[in-house]
């Protein structure tokens, strides 16, 4: 009996966990999750407070600190949850947790593409610092979010089993 009570408190629903600062993505976000009725949470700044949000959407907030939406989705993601981050460092910390990390633009992190990712990064650290300023990334366009929708949709579906259809 007691067995059976543990195995009832350690049940949990996957999640969705969204570092919502700067996610274009949102919409979509909720649109899988809600054909799939997934819950995704959405953590942000109190930079970003808005009460404008809808009653269907889940936000958490966090100090204006730039690593504490970071630091939340860390702590409280689990195996087999899903993240969505453009956040380079984050991802490197969630994908030996067994966490689906994914992009906005609809690139997944992988054991075998974090390294790459990480030393990138530190490159361009080291370029800004010595001056070298770069462009910065494209604005997202319809390829990237039907990019992100297929991957996030083929995520859930390995649980889920929803259609492949792409999002207009």
């Amino acid at each position: 009996m007691e067995g059976w009570r543990i195995s009832l408190l350690n049940e949990k629903e996957k999640t969705i966990f969204v570092d919502a600062d700067a996610c274009p993505v949102k919409e979509e976000i909720m649109l899988i999750a809600s054909q799939v009725s997934v819950r995704v949470i959405f953590v942000a700044s109190f930079e970003h407070y808005q009460l404008s949000r809808s009653k269907d959407e889940n936000w958490v907030y966090v100090d204006p600190h730039k690593e504490a939406a970071d630091l939340y989705i860390a702590n409280h993601v689990r195996s087999g949850d899903v993240v969505v981050t453009q956040d380079i460092g984050l991802a490197s910390l969630l994908l030996n947790r067994n966490i689906a990390v994914l992009s906005e633009r609809g690139r997944s992190y992988t054991e075998d593409t974090i390294d790459f990712a990480l030393m990138s990064r530190h490159m361009s650290g080291k370029m800004r610092r010595s001056g070298i300023h770069s462009k910065g990334p494209k604005k997202l366009n319809k390829e990237d979010r039907n990019r992100f929708v297929t991957l996030l949709k083929k995520i859930l579906s390995n649980d889920e089993g929803i259609s492949n259809q792409n999002i207009e």
